[in-house]
């Protein structure tokens, strides 16, 4: 026989675990949002080196440069 108050305990244990799991799941949104900043950062600074060259660019770094001009302006 258990003693008095044992299934209470238990029941309290798992309702936490559903709020770590919330948290978890914002946590990885967060997290999947900084990716997509951190990517659109990279390619942002891809282009304003292609942009910043003196010289003229390869046929691959200008349809690089096209591309990026196209997705974000």
């Amino acid at each position: 026989m258990r003693p008095e108050g044992v299934k209470a305990a238990k029941a309290r244990r798992n309702n936490g675990k559903g709020k770590d799991l919330e948290e978890y799941k914002t946590m990885c949104e967060l997290k999947m949002e900084d990716l997509v900043m951190k990517e659109k950062l990279s390619k942002l600074a891809i282009l304003d080196t292609l942009l910043a060259k003196k010289e003229p660019l390869s046929e691959a770094e200008e349809v690089v440069k096209n591309k990026l001009l196209a997705h974000y302006f």
